[in-house]
């Protein structure tokens, strides 16, 4: 049997933790709707195996995605009306889940890889920057 490949089992287990946190919607303090959601990716643009957080929404037409020897760079911005605090537990739940360690405020490590979350200046919206860079 193939073993199935890092980024793949990654997509495989957001898919399936995905489940409970839609369930769990009802409980968090921002509006949700499921018909938005239905349309929106369930993952970061450019970051197949980092799931955007159900509320958050693509930015900018086309993520910065620079796939090189030494390493993947990717630039993707999410915004909603959705509380920071509330993106903040999101990601610190949901990544480690998937393989990715938190190693200070914001920042996520994983195989090489290093993923930083950074909160953009927004009006009446969350808007959020999603930056991998090779370690």
């Amino acid at each position: 049997m193939t073993a199935f490949p890092a980024t793949l089992r990654a997509a495989l287990a957001a898919l399936l933790l995905a489940g409970p946190a839609l369930a769990g919607l009802g409980s968090l303090a921002f509006p949700f709707d499921p018909a938005h959601a239905a349309g929106a990716s369930p993952f970061v643009p450019g970051l197949p195996d980092v799931p955007a957080m159900p509320g958050l929404d693509a930015a900018e037409a086309e993520p910065l995605v620079f796939d090189k020897p030494g390493g993947r760079i990717v630039q993707a911005v999410l915004s909603g009306a959705v509380p920071r605090n509330a993106v903040l537990a999101f990601y610190d739940q949901t990544l480690p889940q998937l393989g990715w360690r938190r190693t200070a405020d914001r920042l996520f490590v994983r195989e090489g890889e290093e993923l930083r979350l950074e909160f953009l200046p927004s009006s009446g919206r969350t808007a959020v920057r999603f930056t991998l860079n090779p370690r």
